[in-house]
């Protein structure tokens, strides 16, 4: 603690010690506080609570591959077929619930044509749901 003795001829000098008193009140006050509360948190009832299940159960849609070669060949998950029988196909997989992810696969070479015939029957059917698949790098 910090005593300052009083002069009479310094009276416009001012204390340069920090009072460290209500800190020290304020850090047992805060000690108490803590030592009082720390055995009722800790005291607690042990039950054992029911388990349910609240997550939803999401079908996940199935995934076609769908692949366009050099020469223009359509291929439904490495079946060969031309593209009446895709649009066949298309219209079957666009009225399942949920709808399958198509993913298009197209050989560099191909000419953009048979990409566009593939896209044009596949909003034809109904399909909304198709992502192009690509090789990195």
């Amino acid at each position: 603690m910090a005593f300052h003795i009083h002069d009479d001829q310094n009276e416009d000098n001012i204390m340069s010690e920090i009072n460290m008193t209500p800190m020290v009140d304020v850090m047992l006050v805060l000690l108490i506080i803590f030592i009082i509360t720390l055995p009722v948190i800790q005291q607690a009832v042990k039950i054992e609570l029911p388990k349910a299940n609240s997550v939803r159960n999401e079908v996940k849609p199935e995934s076609v591959q769908l692949t366009i070669d050099g020469k223009g060949q359509i291929f439904w998950n490495s079946t060969p077929i031309d593209l009446k029988t895709f649009d066949g196909y298309a219209e079957k997989a666009a009225q399942k619930e949920p709808q399958p992810e198509i993913n298009l696969r197209a050989d560099k070479s191909v000419k953009y044509e048979y990409v566009a015939q593939v896209l044009a029957a596949s909003r034809r059917a109904g399909l909304t749901k198709l992502g192009f698949v690509t090789e990195p790098d």
